[in-house]
């Protein structure tokens, strides 16, 4: 029998009202940071939403700017992971992913105003601030990784056409994508977005090996853009 390891080596669960707390912060920052952006969002705002103290927060994240960068590692990244990435994955069939993936954007006029999180921060963090900068361009370098991933495994199940350039076409559907959103957000006009995600799903799907769907891909939705 092996022997007990003693107490001290185990690590102390963290407790759940400290969980909750921490996870109360982050989605309160994540929202008025949103808003706001990182640099005009307010600390009091996050604490009045989290209905926690001050020192609650710097219990959980030793500044601001650790606050910000928990909001992109473990709010916005792991939306866009649920989105994008986990989806490719699951998938036997990359067109299909990819094109159920754009089809997902939300059209919601708050979301329209608003843009998307990711490149807000991006756009506002990038040029003033290195740590942010490099959070900000992992994530955009898993995206397209993800995205070129899936389709080399299609070549290889001949559902993507064998001249397909994978690393190139994995940044133009990022740009194109993130390009239309801040256009939406420039204009505040779904059917600016609306439009971008109907060429972008037709773009995609002419990626595909003509005739080429596998076993039980559902058939793709184009969206209207009126």
């Amino acid at each position: 029998m092996e022997p007990t390891k003693p107490r001290l080596q185990s690590k102390k669960p963290v407790p759940r009202k400290l969980r909750g707390t921490r996870e109360r912060l982050l989605q309160a920052a994540s929202r008025e940071i949103y808003t706001a952006g990182f640099r005009g969002a307010s600390l009091e705002t996050i604490l009045d939403t989290a209905h926690v103290t001050k020192g609650a927060l710097y219990h959980h994240f030793a500044s601001k700017e650790a606050l910000g960068h928990a909001v992109l590692d473990e709010v916005i990244a792991v939306q866009g992971r649920g989105k994008w990435q986990l989806r490719l994955q699951e998938s036997a069939d990359p067109i299909t992913a990819l094109t159920q993936a754009i089809q997902s954007t939300s059209f919601l006029p708050e979301h329209i105003s608003g843009g998307c999180s990711l490149n807000n921060l991006a756009q506002e963090m990038s040029p003033v601030d290195e740590t942010f900068r490099k959070r900000i361009a992992e994530l955009f370098h898993d995206w397209e990784s993800s995205i070129a991933k899936a389709l080399r495994r299609g070549q290889a199940s001949r559902l993507v056409r064998d001249d397909v350039d994978v690393d190139e076409v994995a940044r133009f559907i990022v740009a194109a994508y993130e390009g239309y959103i801040s256009l939406a957000k420039n204009f505040q006009d779904a059917s600016v977005l609306k439009s971008g995600v109907k060429n972008l799903i037709g773009y995609v799907e002419s990626l595909r090996v003509a005739g080429s769907r596998a076993d039980g891909a559902p058939k793709t939705r184009v969206f209207s853009a009126s």
